[in-house]
């Protein structure tokens, strides 16, 4: 989407980099074939989405859009095509 900031918001980044760093954690303890490690990780990950909603929550992230509500009155008749 062209001119879109859509992630670019600090509770983004913030949920992002722990979310990574989780994934580091759980990767390094997969590969050492250590369980608690490996879930100590995966905790980190879900730290991170529960951080960024909360920041987002907190007015850090992506502003709410509301779209307009286009209503018809019925008074206009429909286009017609000349030819």
């Amino acid at each position: 989407m062209a001119g879109s900031s859509h992630g670019h918001t600090p509770a983004a980044w913030t949920g992002v980099i722990i979310a990574f760093i989780g994934f580091c954690v759980a990767g390094m303890f997969m590969v050492m074939a250590q369980p608690v490690g490996f879930w100590a990780g995966m905790g980190l990950v879900i730290l991170g989405a529960v951080v960024g909603g909360i920041m987002s929550a907190m007015g850090m992230g992506q502003p709410k859009h509301t779209h307009p509500v286009h209503q018809t009155t019925g008074d206009r008749e429909p286009a017609r095509a000349e030819g």
